[in-house]
């Protein structure tokens, strides 16, 4: 049986739909991770919780610790991340409120690590380079469109998110660049956290609420975090009721589609030497 590691954006980090939950602190060769694991059961599978930007909020975008956060979901023994996250839209038709399942992004990070393989061992046979064509697992997004079936919250199908460095906002010069890119959506988190779950050959999907129109759009006054929130805040239950529904038909699912992924060959990976310790807290 699989087991999910759930990545918990703005308001999405409460434990209490877990059975039997527990708190697991983590090392890794990366670092600390934003938050120690909670881990526990959701009808009778296991999930594992961590806290994207910290239990409290405290952590930016750009100083979140992705591979330390994705190495030990895995190490832990997750073998799927659902993510969710907040987003802005680039298009009309996308209002606010609107959730949606990402099957592309572009990277416009500046300042992360963006890969476990910080060199190569010497031949080119030795060279890790990661397709990434196809970035968000197709059957993992088509579990969760199902869930939204059953539960009647629409789920829109597809989409290019962006990804930003942040913690500032966009120009409006740079949102209508972003448009002309063909983004659909613009985010601050889902770069690198896709490319590095893709690295370790681990199915992803995230699910986006779309909060605001960034700054394209004529009339719009500049986004405030107060109103990012609300918006949030008022569709956490139907993405808990997706997670929900979701997470035991991951659970139960043996082998998804990891054809464009490629598993770190320990020997090969051009990084620290896996040194992490499980402490129960």
């Amino acid at each position: 049986m699989s087991m999910v590691g759930i990545i918990g954006g703005s308001g999405l980090d409460d434990p209490r739909f877990f059975e039997n939950p527990r708190e697991v602190k983590l090392d890794t060769p990366y670092g600390a991770l934003s938050s120690p694991l909670r881990c526990g059961k959701l009808d009778g599978r296991d999930v594992v919780l961590l806290a994207r930007h910290g239990r409290h909020h405290e952590i930016p975008p750009s100083q979140i610790n992705n591979r330390a956060n994705i190495w030990a979901l895995r190490e832990v023994g997750c073998s799927h991340i659902l993510a969710t996250a907040a987003c802005g839209s680039l298009r009309e038709e996308i209002g606010r409120g609107v959730i949606v399942l990402p099957d592309q992004f572009i990277d416009f990070t500046r300042h992360r690590a963006v890969t476990f393989h910080d060199r190569f061992e010497p031949g080119a046979e030795n060279a890790r380079h990661c397709p990434m064509a196809d970035p968000f697992d197709h059957e993992l997004r088509q579990i969760i469109l199902t869930a939204g079936g059953h539960l009647g919250i629409p789920v829109r199908d597809g989409g290019v998110i962006l990804t930003i460095e942040g913690p500032r906002f966009s120009t409006r010069a740079e949102s209508r660049m972003f448009r002309v890119w063909g983004a659909d959506l613009i985010n601050m988190t889902v770069a690198p956290e896709a490319i590095l779950a893709n690295e370790l050959g681990l199915p992803y999907a995230v699910i986006a609420v779309v909060t605001d129109f960034d700054s394209w759009r004529e009339g719009e006054p500049p986004l405030r975090v107060d109103e990012l929130l609300s918006v949030f805040g008022d569709n956490v239950g139907r993405v808990t009721r997706l997670i929900l529904d979701a997470a035991p038909g991951i659970a139960d699912t043996e082998t998804l589609n990891t054809e464009h992924c490629r598993v770190i060959p320990s020997e090969n990976a051009g990084c620290a030497t896996p040194t992490s310790r499980l402490r129960q807290g």
